[in-house]
């Protein structure tokens, strides 16, 4: 059954802004209408109102399932038999389950060793076929283009602009929320779909006069995987945050198209800013994200500490604006980050209520 009442993912909700038609089978798992959880902690930090868009409570844990939604749809009213992609752990769980909704096959490239578990292991239950090579993700990629031209295949990595249509609805739901466009908005950029996709979603919406203003897009790289960032291509991407461990983004141009035209920028966070952010946002506003998740914070607090870079466009922040961070990626996806963070074993003691409170209290 698919009606509105049970339906309400992102094709339901703005069909009428997707490249859809009546005909268009929708595979959907009710993705979309994720929390704008305000904080007010990097409220006070930032000296404005700071929103969080928590992705992480899409249906496989992440923001894909946005894209996702819409890829496989078209990838089934084309006829596909089987979906392909190249992946860090996120599309490839996103690309399975969504692929197992529709009743087709589904098998996914990944770079050997370099997906963290919990990603890996979505893939298998959603009954992905799973190949790892040995390579990174470029190389993945490349593969990808290769055998995506087969009879009856199709691509799902966000070099498929049904992906992008489908991410793009992030920005509607910010401006439904807010009732306009944020000032700024600041998001972690790997292959940068994302980026790409949320300033076309805004564009659009100001076009058509559902908001009266366009954020500047402020993009985050792990420092060992810059290549927006350097303006060149990065052979071996190195960082722990897997999610956004790319040398070569598929939507390159669309970041350097939204940063430009938008007056934003792209700049970089080291591994250390990156598990510092993602321990503080899940100590202090009860927001758990997985590591590349976290870029987008560790960026807003190194922005906005002591040393600020008056050409960033983010001192252009001033009391009264609204600055939205996307967090990418639920933290369950990457559990043993935390694990390099500090100790993660419970104290232990006798089950006596005396040897309790001596632990609580020494």
């Amino acid at each position: 059954m698919n009606t509105p009442l049970f339906d309400r993912g992102v094709i339901s909700r703005y069909r009428e802004y997707l490249p859809v038609g009546p005909g268009t089978p929708v595979v959907s798992l009710n993705e979309g209408s994720t929390p704008l959880v305000h904080s007010p902690k990097l409220s006070a930090l930032a000296g404005a109102e700071v929103f969080l868009k928590y992705e992480g409570l899409n249906p496989t844990g992440s923001f894909k399932d946005r894209g996702m939604t819409m890829a496989i749809s078209k990838a089934v009213e084309a006829g596909a038999r089987t979906v392909i992609c190249a992946s860090t752990g996120n599309t490839s769980a996103a690309a399975a389950a969504y692929a197992a909704r529709a009743g087709i096959s589904c098998a996914v490239l990944l770079p050997a060793g370099k997906i963290a578990s919990g990603k890996l292991v979505q893939a298998f239950a959603y009954g992905a076929r799973v190949i790892a090579i040995r390579g990174n993700f470029d190389d993945a990629l490349r593969l990808v283009r290769e055998l995506g031209g087969l009879d009856g295949y199709a691509i799902v990595n966000s070099i498929n602009p049904d992906r992008i249509e489908g991410q793009k609805t992030a920005s509607f739901e910010i401006i439904d929320i807010l009732g306009d466009a944020p000032d700024f908005h600041i998001l972690p950029v790997g292959n940068a779909g994302n980026i790409t996709a949320y300033w076309k979603g805004y564009t659009e919406f100001h076009a058509l006069g559902r908001s009266t203003r366009l954020p500047a897009m402020i993009g985050f790289q792990a420092a060992g995987s810059a290549p927006v960032f350097h303006g060149r291509v990065v052979e071996q991407p190195s960082t722990l945050a897997t999610a956004i461990r790319i040398g070569n983004p598929a939507s390159w141009q669309g970041a350097r198209d939204a940063i430009s035209q938008s007056g934003g920028a792209v700049d970089i966070v080291t591994d250390q800013e990156i598990l510092a952010a993602q321990r503080w946002l899940a100590a202090n506003e009860g927001i758990f994200v997985e590591p590349a998740s976290a870029a987008s914070v560790a960026g807003l607090m190194r922005c906005m500490g002591s040393a600020r870079c008056e050409v960033c466009p983010m001192a252009r922040i001033r009391p009264g604006s609204r600055v939205v961070l996307t967090v990418t990626g639920h933290g369950l996806k990457d559990p043993e980050a935390v694990a390099k963070g500090g100790s993660v074993e419970p104290f232990e003691c006798e089950a006596s209520a005396g040897a309790v409170r001596s632990l609580l209290e020494n």
